[in-house]
This record gives structure tokens, C-alpha cells and sequence, in this order.
């Protein structure tokens, strides 16, 4: 066996490579490459790929990365979740292809056997190369390591030409170089510019949003392209102190004629929030929560009306979430990404459903005090703690293709930093992928409705009078960048949404 581990000195440009002996710092001693016993101290940073085409693909990954986590993988970051057309034998089911980070203290052969025996729990049968098959896992970095052997090749042998592998490979990295070993990585690319320059060359980003390339969110009972159409999502508040509407709907029949309403003039999800965060509200329990709730929530998902369409759940209860998705809610929107309920991360990981992150400082009734109003560059800081709320969503088993990110506009900021986030939008997901590239590609939720800000600015102190602020401000969003908006008026800001997504197709067919 051949094993031999790179040390790269990238500087600036990745150009120089330095190899030096394995033994240095692991030691393999073995009679055959299927008996080797590996001598191994420390942990070790991996690269996993995840294919599926047969049964229930999405659960097939959720069991594989659940195996793994118990047999010593501990993963770290996940990947965008990609709806790929089979490669080589074209004549089968389109794949589900992800890739993961990961730390663990298994040798390299050791964790190959690991993996192949994932596969064989999941059904994996010896069937044709490149066909079907319900799991398929691969390494395609362990630590600095290149390994060549009789059953394993490290990196992957054919990474470079396979963009459904190059894809969600380049989403587990931060256009930073976060470490010596994600360096090493780049340096085994044959360019001079690393992984990056290797995505390039296959097509890169271009690719993505084909039909053979999707970057997909599983959501209710599809796999969501975002790319391909802005989002309404129509607000529903059961709160009798709302800012904009608080009484109004608090009847299951005023709520359902809402709903009905909301859906009839082009809303494409409904967000269903049963306790205030307006600035100062009173904070009321998960029952109280629950009571106002779920008789709305089962009558609207009763209606005709809401066939094809997605409700989600406004809270930061997981007693609430977990409720409310046992009821038919197909995600949950949470203003402060599992700060204000220790458990909701956990529970959310379990419900296997997409979650909303959205960046806000302390709480409802402390986010405008002077203390979380204090920014340097807001759109670099929103970045730096959204990011940090979607890691501990990650590290609590909240994999990246579930995630949704929303800046918090309004939630604990000063109106001119809501004006720097209404131009800065680029410049937040800019932000986030210095670190992952997946989280900046996660859709994002923009939610700038009838928000005080807007009344300041326009001299309406009436929340309702807001509407054409609301669709000014929805409009500088989806050409940011926004994948759904969040509004109370939706026939206005539906024509809105549809003016930029003209416009913005027009300039890609320019470009």
C-alpha cells in the first residue's frame, strides 16, 4: 500500500506543494491492503459523498447520516442537497447527491468499512457499476492524506470530472481557507486557483438550476428549486397585539376567510404566528401558544384551497413546533434560531422539516434596547452571528439543505441599519460564504412588511398605511436576492414580485 500526506504551502496562490513522508504523523502496518491494521492518534477531518436513486431517497440519507454519527463520525458541516440526472448509465431514476465534513478518530480503511457497511444496512446490494442503489457513500478527503491502495483511492479518483459531486463538495467550503487541512485540499486540484478553479473548469455555478443540476430544499412532499420563482409568503397573526393587525383573526372563521383570501390573490406559503414579537410584547407560554393555534392550523390545512400550498409555524417554542408540524405544518419559522428555547434546535433536527434562522439580538421585549443596537458594519455582523446561529443549527443535526436564513430586518435594528440591510442583501450572503458556501446559498426570507421603519421614513405612523412602502421595500429585497417574501398585503407585493423576477430575467438573458 501507498500512502503518502500533502502539506501545502498555498500562499496566495496555491502553487507550491510539499510532500513529505506519512510516518511522520500515521503510522499503517499491514500484510494486505484488506487487513491492514491502522495505528492512529488523532482526529481527522473527511470528506463524505451521499448518493441515492431508489425508495425514499431523502430518508435514506437521513438514516445513513444518523449511522454514521454513531459509528464515530461526527459531521460538522453539511452540503446544499442537489437533484442530479444519473451519470454513465443514464437508463435510471434522477439521484439525490449532498457531501458532508466531518471529524473522526477511524483510520481511512477503517471508515471505508464503515461506510460500506452503511450501505449494506440500507440495502445496498452488488448491482452494476454506476447503477441504481438506495445509498451510495464515498470518501473524497481524509485529513491532508492522498492514499492509494488495492480498495481505496483518496482523493476520490474521479471528483474532477462529476459536477454533482464537485457541487455540494464546494458548498462544505468558505471562499476563506479556514484551515491547513482545507488548503491541503485545494492543493490536490490540478490548478493553480484549487478546488475552486477545478469547479470552473466543469462549468461551475452555471450549472446550477439546470434540469441536471438542482439545488434543492425538501419541503412538504417536493424538492424546492428556489432559483426558479420568488416566494409570497402571506402573514397570519392569531395575536390580539400584533403591530399591523393584532384581533382581527383571532376566530378560527375570521382566520380561515384570511387564509382563503391570502391564497386566492397568489400567496404561495402562509406563516401562521400565534404570539406577538413586536418590539416590547409580552411574552405568553407554549399552551397559551398552542390553544391559539392549532384550531386555526387544522381548519386552514382542512381547506380545498390549501392543496399545493406550505404553511409554516411563527414560533420559538419547540413544544409549539413540534405540535404544530404533528399537525401538518410543513416548516418552521424561528425569529431567534434557537436562542430563546435550549431545545428547539434538537427537536427541529427530529422533525426532519426546513427551518427559518433569522438574526436577532436578545428577545422581543430587549432587541431595541441600546446595548443590541450597537453595530460597526451591520451587514458584516448580521452575516458573522446569522452564520453562528446556522452552525449550532448544524452541529445539533440541522443539515444545510433544510435551512432557510433571514437577516432580521427590523429585529433589533435602527432604521439606517435597515436601510444598509435593504442594499446590502448581496453583501450578507457575500459574508456568509467566507465561511460555507452552502449557507450562502440557503434561501433566503425577507420579511419587511408594515415594519416601523417604514413609517418613519414615509411619515405613516398607521401600520396599514405601509402597504406601498412595503412594496418598495419587497421590491429592493427579490432584486437582492430574497427568495421569499414575507408580507400582509399580498395582492400588491405579488405584482411586485413579479415585475423583478421580469426584470431580472431579462438581465440574465443579457448577460
Amino acid at each position: 500500500m501507498l500512502l503518502t500526506t500533502t502539506e501545502a504551502t498555498l500562499a496566495s496562490s496555491l502553487m507550491h506543494v510539499l510532500i513529505f513522508s506519512a510516518a511522520a504523523c500515521l503510522s499503517f502496518l499491514h500484510s494486505s491492503p484488506d487487513s491492514s491494521v491502522e495505528v492512529h492518534s488523532q482526529e481527522q477531518e473527511v470528506v463524505i459523498a451521499l448518493g441515492s436513486n431508489v425508495g425514499n431517497r431523502l430518508h435514506n440519507f437521513d438514516e445513513a447520516l444518523q449511522l454514521m454519527r454513531k459509528s464515530g463520525i461526527h459531521i460538522t458541516r453539511h452540503g446544499s442537497l442537489y437533484e442530479t440526472e444519473p451519470a454513465y448509465v443514464t437508463d435510471q431514476p434522477f439521484f439525490l447527491n449532498s457531501a458532508v465534513r466531518g471529524v473522526t478518530k477511524l483510520g481511512p480503511h477503517e471508515l471505508l468499512r464503515v461506510l460500506k457497511k452503511i450501505e449494506k444496512e440500507l440495502g445496498r446490494t452488488n448491482g452494476i457499476r454506476y447503477g441504481p442503489r438506495p445509498i451510495d457513500l464515498d470518501i473524497l478527503f481524509y485529513g491532508k492524506f492522498k492514499i492509494s491502495s488495492e480498495i481505496l483511492t483518496v482523493p476520490h479518483e474521479r471528483i474532477w470530472e462529476r459536477p454533482f459531486v464537485m457541487a455540494p463538495l464546494m458548498d462544505l467550503l468558505g471562499s476563506a481557507t479556514d484551515s491547513d487541512t482545507v488548503a491541503s485540499w485545494h492543493s490536490f486540484s490540478k490548478h493553480s486557483g484549487g478546488l475552486f478553479e477545478s469547479w470552473e473548469k466543469i462549468g461551475g455555478e452555471k450549472l446550477v438550476g439546470k434540469e441536471g443540476l438542482r439545488r434543492v430544499l425538501p419541503i412538504g412532499s417536493r424538492f424546492w428549486d428556489w432559483s426558479q420563482k420568488t416566494s409570497v409568503m402571506g402573514i397570519l397573526n392569531l395575536t390580539p397585539d400584533s403591530f399591523s393587525d393584532g384581533g382581527k383573526f383571532q376566530s378560527v372563521e375570521a382566520a380561515v376567510s384570511q387564509v382563503q383570501l391570502m391564497i386566492s390573490e397568489g400567496a404561495d406559503m402562509i406563516d401562521i404566528g400565534a404570539q406577538s414579537t413586536r418590539p416590547m410584547a409580552s411574552r405568553i407560554s407554549a399552551e397559551e401558544e398552542l390553544d391559539r393555534l392549532i384550531p386555526v392550523l387544522e381548519a386552514v390545512l382542512e381547506m380545498p384551497e390549501a392543496e399545493g400550498k406550505l404553511f409554516s409555524v411563527d414560533t420559538f417554542y419547540s413544544e409549539v413546533a413540534s405540535e404544530a408540524v404533528s399537525k401538518g405544518a410543513h416548516l418552521v419559522n424561528d425569529v431567534s434560531a434557537g436562542r430563546l428555547d435550549s431545545n428547539m434546535l434538537n427537536v427541529v433536527a427530529n422533525l426532519r422539516i426546513p427551518y427559518v434562522a433569522m438574526h436577532m439580538r436578545g428577545d422581543p421585549s430587549t432587541m431595541q434596547n441600546s446595548e443590541n443596537l450597537q453595530y460597526d458594519d451591520v451587514c458584516e455582523q448580521v452575516a458573522s452571528e446569522l452564520y453562528l446561529r446556522v452552525r449550532d443549527a448544524e452541529l445539533s443535526n440541522i443539515p444545510a439543505w433544510r435551512i432557510i436564513i433571514d437577516p432580521g430586518i427590523g429585529f433589533s435594528k435602527k432604521t439606517e441599519h435597515n436601510l444598509d440591510i435593504l442594499n446590502g442583501l448581496p453583501t450578507i450572503r457575500a459574508e456568509i460564504a467566507r465561511k460555507s458556501l452552502a449557507v450562502s446559498h440557503a434561501p433566503m426570507l425577507f420579511g419587511p412588511s408594515r415594519k416601523k421603519f417604514l413609517g418613519q421614513l414615509c411619515t405613516r405612523p398607521a401600520a396599514a398605511e405601509r402597504d406601498p412602502a412595503t412594496v418598495a421595500s419587497v421590491t429592493a429585497g427579490v432584486l437582492g436576492g430574497a427568495n421569499i417574501v414575507r408580507v400582509h398585503n399580498v395582492k400588491d407585493n405579488v405584482d411586485a414580485v413579479k415585475l423583478c423576477e421580469a426584470m431580472l430575467e431579462r438581465r440574465r438573458s443579457l448577460a
